[in-house]
Order: structure tokens, then C-alpha cells, then sequence
């Protein structure tokens, strides 16, 4: 386990308002709360936040998400539990958290194009930055682990 460091929402509250208001917009532009939910646990499974990771777990079962697709979602290409709208978004999710191998390929660019809209491709686009900064800030700081409860939904 490891030992926190920094509280960041206490060392930078003006930063870290920053980034909850850019979330809230995301979450309130129209794309679906359980596919930005599936976003957010993927790539921080690539990414390896443990504290991302618990967060979004219990905000996707709070948000309707079934225990089968949360246990699987790291093998998603090879279960028959997803639409292709959400293959789509899982895709990009991946090619944009590991821009170390392909810089958003095109066959993946044109699968998300073919199932979200122009502003729904940016929506998704910036849901998964978001989630990919707070994935570093909390590698870097390491706040502590289990203890977040999600909204009542």
C-alpha cells in the first residue's frame, strides 16, 4: 500500500476546480453516464490508478453498470457484453490513455466516427483526457484508497 503524499485539493483548490468543472461539463454535455463511467475505469486499468479505479467502479454500479461487464472490461474485445458504441468508445479510450503505440489510429478515429456524432466524439475526446490527468494526479500524490462512496443515484 502506499503512502500518501500530497493533498492536492488542498496544496491547488483554483487547479482542482478547474478540472471538476471541466468534468461536470463532460458529464452534463449528453453522452451516456454508464459509457463515460466504462471510459474512466478503462483507461485507469491501463493506467494503474488504484484510487481512479475504485472511484469509477462504484460510480459505474451506481450509474446501472453490471458486475459482469465491470469483471471483464479489461477483456472487452473478447466478450459479447458491449455494443459497438461502446467498442467504439473503448477503442479510443485505449488508443488515446497509450498514445505510445499508434497515436490514435485511423481505423479506430473512423469506428468512433461511424457511432458518436462530431461534439459527441469531443465529448467522449475530453472525457478521456480528463480522466487520464486525474489518473496521473493521483499516481503522483497517492491519496488513500477505498474510502470513496459514490452518489446515490
Amino acid at each position: 500500500m502506499a503512502t500518501p503524499r500530497i493533498d492536492y485539493n488542498t496544496a491547488f483548490p483554483q487547479g482542482v476546480a478547474a478540472l471538476v468543472a471541466l468534468g461536470h461539463t463532460v458529464n452534463t454535455a449528453g453522452l451516456e453516464a454508464p459509457l463515460l463511467e466504462l471510459v474512466r475505469l478503462r483507461a485507469s486499468q491501463m493506467n494503474g490508478c488504484s484510487f481512479c479505479i475504485d472511484m469509477h467502479s462504484k460510480d459505474a454500479i451506481a450509474a446501472g453498470e453490471t458486475t459482469q461487464r465491470l469483471f471483464t472490461l479489461s477483456a472487452w474485445h473478447e466478450t459479447p457484453f458491449f455494443t459497438p458504441r461502446e467498442r467504439a468508445a473503448l477503442a479510443w479510450t485505449e488508443a488515446l490513455t497509450d498514445i505510445q503505440n499508434g497515436h490514435a489510429p485511423d481505423a479506430v478515429y473512423d469506428a468512433a466516427r461511424a457511432n458518436f456524432s462530431d461534439a459527441e466524439l469531443v465529448q467522449l475526446t475530453l472525457a478521456i483526457t480528463t480522466i487520464n490527468v486525474w489518473n496521473r494526479i493521483a499516481i503522483a500524490f497517492r491519496p488513500r484508497v477505498g474510502h470513496y462512496r459514490a452518489p446515490a443515484a
